[in-house]
């Protein structure tokens, strides 16, 4: 069995940023089952009269050969608003500089367009769906640790015909962004 690597001093002073020893990251819970959650907050970096956008994003995966499901529970987008949204997987969990430190798009396979989670419709104001993804809380290279954003616009999905479309899906600003952390298996 895996077990936690986790320095509380370190957990303490960087809130949800967890230190782990190579691939052991986590125990698992009595199903083999682990469970992650990010609570989004509004960028502090961020122009004003941009949104506020809140909510929490849930990370579920049954076994480290099933798809990583993930819900979404957002809010605090422009009620008015069709302009679909694009949501990634960015490389750190470091919110110093709002969500403005967080790098790139997660890419350990470097891949063109890494990181993707796609456009999200908006249903007034919100983002409220759930959706399979080929990303992992398991193994070598899990999210856990990293970031989410949601950007200012939609992601062209690397047809935009230059090479930020194939990085980063020329999605415009970071409006708002959460670091994924380890949840309680009790929950």
């Amino acid at each position: 069995m895996k077990t936690l690597c986790f320095s509380p001093l370190l957990a303490l002073l960087l809130g949800c940023h967890l230190y782990f020893c190579g691939s052991a990251f986590a125990s698992y819970s009595n199903s083999g089952s682990l469970q992650a959650m990010c609570r989004m907050h509004p960028n502090t970096r961020t122009a004003s009269g941009m949104p506020c956008v809140y909510g929490q994003i849930i990370f579920k995966q049954s076994g480290s050969k099933e798809k990583l499901n993930v819900t979404f529970r957002l809010h605090g987008l422009p009620v008015d608003s069709k302009q679909p949204r694009a949501m990634h997987i960015h490389e750190y969990g470091d919110l110093s500089k709002g969500c403005n430190s967080t790098g790139g798009h997660y890419n350990p396979l470097r891949i063109n367009h890494p990181g993707d989670f796609g456009n999200f419709v908006l249903k007034n104001g919100k983002i409220c769906q759930s959706r399979h993804f080929n990303a992992t809380l398991f193994g070598k290279l899990p999210i856990i640790g990293r970031s989410v954003v949601i950007h200012e616009g939609n992601d062209d999905l690397g047809r935009g015909g230059n090479a930020e479309s194939l990085l980063n899906g020329n999605a415009g600003r970071r409006l708002t962004c959460c670091v994924i952390g380890l949840g309680n298996p009790r929950n």
